[in-house]
């Protein structure tokens, strides 16, 4: 890798861990009560870390909330509000209750993660081989959580991060939306207290029409064409 290149990841990744760790280890942004906004704030540091990264190192990074698609509509309703639908009806009947916010801070929590993994950190590795790249980016997720016990979970847990790390990516590289990668990447953060049958079925189901979505609307509308320019979209 080219100098820019490494200088610019060790820029992203310092500011990511270092706005993870203050807010998982350190009580400096414990400064609200909101529950969701605690949130958002233990998944900013990607999102920084990028763009001060590019800001500073002037790359000509290209991201976008809707990539490929032809407007924002198509993966803002398929992968936002769809799950937010389905996982709150089914909540409703369950339990009475539509948590709505959570569900939604869930996926800008994502949002903010993938800004970082794979808008920025996938493009700038795209040049590797992919065994290699998708290597490297799941140990770096893995570690920026901080969690560095080898117990077995923590083994499992490294092994989903390296699968949704070539999972994603194929997202990403396939359809270049954050939309639709922060909906992939909130799938298992959307169910806080482990996965029962429900919950397995509900990601299933999910699984089953993005991917349908996604290869029914490549086909249709023949998407391979470059990244989308950079928006405010």
């Amino acid at each position: 890798m080219r100098e820019k290149q490494i200088g610019s990841i060790i820029v992203f990744y310092a500011i990511a861990v270092l706005f993870r760790f203050l807010a998982v280890k350190t009580n400096l942004f414990h400064f609200t009560d909101n529950e969701f906004l605690q949130i958002l704030l233990r998944g900013i540091g990607p999102a920084i870390g990028a763009f001060v990264s590019i800001t500073i190192f002037k790359i000509p990074l290209k991201l976008s909330l809707k990539g490929n698609y032809r407007n924002l509509f198509l993966p803002l309703t398929i992968f936002w509000i769809f799950p937010v639908i389905l996982i709150g009806t089914v909540t409703f009947i369950q339990e009475g209750r539509f948590p709505i916010m959570l569900l939604f801070t869930v996926l800008v929590y994502g949002l903010l993660e993938e800004i970082g993994w794979r808008g920025f950190l996938q493009e700038q590795l795209k040049h590797l081989p992919k065994f290699q790249s998708i290597t490297i980016i799941a140990v770096l997720w893995f570690v920026w959580h901080l969690n560095f016990e080898f117990t077995p979970s923590n083994m499992i847990f490294l092994g989903v991060l390296i699968l949704g790390t070539w999972g994603i990516g194929k997202v990403y590289s396939s359809t270049y939306s954050l939309l639709a990668v922060a909906g992939f990447h909130s799938l298992n953060n959307f169910f806080r207290n482990g996965l029962n049958e429900k919950e397995l079925l509900l990601i299933a189901v999910l699984l089953l029409i993005w991917i349908g979505f996604m290869v029914f609307y490549k086909r249709k509308f023949q998407t391979d064409f470059p990244v989308s320019e950079l928006t405010n979209d």
